[in-house]
């Protein structure tokens, strides 16, 4: 593993709850966070940093995506959370972030929405199955 670890979406709030300086990245696409929701850190005092990680609907790689970080006003020593639909995306962000100088960059596990179940819907788990706040875009 090139990152400082994988968390549930649960241990993710926790931190991010009890860390002052946690901070909570969402890489999904423009289009997700509008038509799908976003994570509320409203309830703890915090936004969520929004740094696209691939664009829709190409799926191109954010080639800004280390200086959007950095613009973003995260310190390379701060705990970041990576969160992206399914923990898969989010993955690479934290690669990437950890390439790039951040020590404590963290992967999501199942997301925002997790994966499919068997008729195809994203009801199994992630953020928004485990019952953590939320808002539609």
């Amino acid at each position: 593993m090139s990152y400082a670890g994988d968390v549930t979406p649960e241990q993710a709030w926790t931190a991010l709850r009890d860390e002052p300086g946690a901070v909570l990245v969402d890489v999904r696409t423009r289009a997700e966070w509008s038509y799908v929701g976003l994570p509320d850190l409203g309830p703890i005092g915090k936004e969520v940093v929004l740094v696209e990680w691939q664009s829709f609907p190409d799926g191109r790689v954010n080639a800004a995506f280390v200086d959007e970080l950095a613009a973003a006003g995260i310190g390379k020593e701060q705990p970041v959370y990576f969160l992206c639909r399914s923990g898969v995306r989010s993955v690479s962000a934290a690669e990437a972030a950890t390439a790039a100088g951040w020590t404590e960059s963290r992967n999501v596990l199942e997301g925002f929405e997790g994966p499919h179940d068997a008729q195809r819907h994203r009801t199994v788990s992630g953020w928004k199955v485990a019952g953590l706040p939320w808002v539609q875009g």
